[in-house]
């Protein structure tokens, strides 16, 4: 049992930020009372992990975040299943949809985000879903049998990490992006369109600047999908990928928000006090004191959360110096990766090498004497070096050059700027 004068800690969301922040606490703290909200009726999982439970490559139980049956319970982290609906920053307090209210003494809000929904027409019918939680997959898997027509709507992030497990169930996977290429906010125009030919070459049909008009209901259990050039497409099942928003309207005035998401110092604190953030509904600064950004990724999730568990213990006792931007993304087999600001900097160089016939694609991108920036596509055994080299902000000097001649010297680069 906990002691009277045990500190309070209450946790919003039971993702990877949420479950490595409880972990935290309790190593921190054995006496505290932790407690868990979730929205969500299954045990803790990674929602990374999804695209491998829906091509078979794990069990469901492969998705939990924590395998032991009773694991949260022995280390006294409690779990309740039920919503945060309002947070009184003033009395300390979280009212939830289960008619509770919850106080604490420190509260970190890792709800993590939700999928957007299109203004679509017909998005409501039962042939549509997103891919999102294990329900999802459920579905997903139950509805996809070999030849079955799929449309995916959407061809970002989010949409090309699940294209793989449509294909290997056998779908005939159609996909309409209304960007210029696949992936937009990761890849640029040469990359994103390499990946098009990619996926096109393993059967799927891929349909950039287009825009879905409606869906509709079609023959026997299948809906029609409604382009906005007059084309249609038969579907068995519909999966929405287009984007995604931080769980934060429930917040209301309770803390400062941008961009939709909580903002956050470098303590991973909001702008109220002993109130934190972690994960996808946190925006705070990039490395380097860069832009402030929502970084939607596991690893810095889990990132923010050690962070914030430390200062909701010990004030200001681990400072979170950002993150790099990274994306990584592997789709029917080929490895693409954006780092930093990979779109290129104002007035900045790049260097890049392109091999179509291959797949092939590095471009890296300069401000002044520093890499700022990468795209790369079939290309993952230089992924650490990239880093380090943005990561370091190391001063390039006569290998700025080299490396727009040839963006392969990376690892030569890399040694010469750190090893002298």
């Amino acid at each position: 049992m906990n002691s009277p004068d045990a500190k309070r800690y209450l946790i919003l969301g039971a993702g990877p930020a949420g479950v490595v922040a409880a972990e935290t606490l309790r190593k921190l703290d054995a006496r505290a009372a932790i407690t868990i909200l979730t929205d969500e009726p299954e045990p803790p999982y990674s929602r990374m992990a999804l695209p491998y439970y829906m091509r078979a490559n794990i069990a469901e139980a492969g998705t939990h975040l924590r395998k032991t049956k009773d694991y949260f319970s022995a280390r006294r982290l409690e779990i309740i299943h039920t919503r945060a609906r309002a947070v009184d920053a003033n009395a300390k307090r979280v009212t939830a949809a289960d008619g509770q209210n919850y106080a604490y003494d420190k509260l970190l809000i890792a709800t993590g985000s939700r999928p957007i929904a299109p203004p679509i027409p017909g998005l409501d019918l039962p042939q549509v879903c997103h891919c999102w939680t294990l329900a999802d997959a459920r579905k997903i898997i139950h509805t996809v049998k070999p030849g079955a027509p799929v449309v995916l709507i959407g061809a970002g992030f989010i949409g090309c990490i699940i294209l793989e497990s449509l294909v290997a169930a056998g779908a005939r996977l159609s996909v309409i992006e209304m960007g210029d290429r696949m992936v937009p906010r990761m890849l640029d125009a040469t990359c994103g369109k390499l990946l098009q030919q990619w996926c096109e070459r393993r059967g799927v049909a891929v349909r950039t600047n287009a825009k879905v008009a409606a869906i509709e209901p079609g023959a026997g259990e299948r809906a029609q999908v409604l382009l906005d050039g007059g084309d249609s497409l038969a579907a068995e099942l519909i999966i929405s990928a287009t984007g995604v928003r931080a769980n934060a309207d429930f917040l209301n005035e309770a803390v400062q928000l941008k961009d939709g998401a909580v903002l956050v110092d470098e303590y991973m604190q909001a702008s109220a006090a002993d109130i934190f953030a972690a994960g996808d509904v946190a925006c705070g600064r990039e490395f380097g004191g860069g832009e402030y950004s929502v970084q939607a990724i596991q690893p810095t999730a889990v990132e923010h959360a050690r962070a914030a568990a430390h200062n909701m213990h010990e004030s200001k006792s681990l400072q979170f110096i950002g993150a790099v931007p990274m994306n990584v993304l592997d789709t029917i087999g080929l490895v693409s990766v954006s780092y930093g600001q990979w779109q290129g900097a104002d007035g900045g160089d790049y260097g890049e090498l392109v091999d179509r016939d291959n797949f092939r694609y590095i471009r890296l991108c300069f401000a002044d004497d520093r890499l700022v920036g990468a795209n790369t596509l079939g290309l993952t055994q230089h992924i650490g070096v990239l880093r380090g080299l943005l990561q370091g902000r190391h001063a390039l000097g006569k290998w700025r050059r080299r490396l727009m001649e040839n963006p392969l010297q990376m690892m030569e680069a890399y040694l010469a700027v750190t090893q002298g």
